[in-house]
């Protein structure tokens, strides 16, 4: 660990950013910290899966590029980025943000792991889209410079980040965060914590509704979503939206809530079913529209 008396600097943006996990979220949070210039070590179980992170992170920038979303060259973009199977690569990380699946157990131990190597003064966030800030705060040692940073599928083209606030999240760190999202050119939304916060709230429950609508044959998965699309104006509809988050995914948060919030998140048995079939979504090729082509 480094030196616990180091101070890291009063910029609101984080030099040296950590993230847990390099699946597609994590991938975009990397891809979101790189553009904006900080140095960013993505931490994965095994070589493998690291291997797999930098591609994933690196064709992302490449994508930037390309697109003429950022003017700096693939090269330098690409020379802030490195990977890692160690936790003790987050020394030295003025922020870490953990990006593993939604599992509470999960999530807890990593948070804690992570939090051993860190000096007192970083930070440590989760990107959990509903599980409780509050109650993962609870198995930390400095609970008040931990928070949620809700970061939205796909990171790159999405311009939300919601910021998730515990009861003994630091009024230091609300400030930090809103100062590192509006850096990264997206909108901080700040929400206390409760069940699914403000976003998978309201985003689950449209989306549940949905999937109910279609198993009893109200309109089809298209006509439904072009009802939301064209006559609500979302860019997306949302079985569309839950093809791209995934159908596990969604399931998982829908048991949550409904655990919580009660019955109007039972999740339909038409979701359940396509994830015990592996009809995931767009990760899998399949789940309410055909994604293989």
């Amino acid at each position: 660990m480094s030196d616990p008396a180091r101070k890291f600097p009063d910029d609101p943006f984080p030099d040296r950013v950590g993230v847990l996990g390099g699946g597609r979220m994590g991938a975009g949070i990397a891809h979101a910290f790189a553009v904006a210039g900080a140095a960013v070590v993505v931490v994965e179980r095994d070589d493998d899966a690291a291997a797999a992170a930098h591609d994933r992170v690196t064709e992302a920038l490449a994508k930037s590029v390309a697109r003429g979303t950022t003017a700096e060259p693939l090269a330098t973009l690409t020379s802030r980025l490195s990977v890692a199977t160690d936790y003790a690569a987050f020394a030295g990380c003025a922020l870490v943000v953990e990006a593993v699946p939604e599992d509470f157990a999960l999530k807890s131990a990593a948070l804690t792991s992570v939090e051993e190597k860190l000096d007192p003064a970083a930070w440590l966030a989760t990107n959990t889209s509903s599980l409780s800030i509050g109650a993962l705060a609870e198995q930390l040692k400095r609970p008040e410079r931990f928070c949620g940073l809700h970061f939205f599928n796909p990171v790159p083209a999405s311009l939300l980040v919601e910021i998730v606030l515990a009861e003994h999240t630091s009024a230091e760190l609300e400030s930090a965060a809103r100062g590192w999202v509006d850096a990264l050119g997206k909108t901080p939304v700040v929400v206390r914590d409760a069940p699914g916060f403000a976003s998978s709230r309201l985003g689950v429950a449209i989306a549940l509704e949905a999937m109910r609508m279609v198993e009893e044959g109200v309109a089809s998965p298209e006509d439904i979503d072009a009802a939301m699309v064209l006559g609500y104006k979302h860019p997306v509809g949302p079985l569309r939206t839950t093809d791209i988050v995934g159908l596990d995914v969604r399931l998982s948060i829908a048991e949550y809530l409904h655990s919580t919030l009660g019955e109007r998140f039972a999740p339909p048995q038409i979701l359940r079913d396509k994830v015990a079939r592996g009809e995931l979504g767009r990760k899998s090729g399949s789940g309410f529209f055909d994604w293989k082509g």
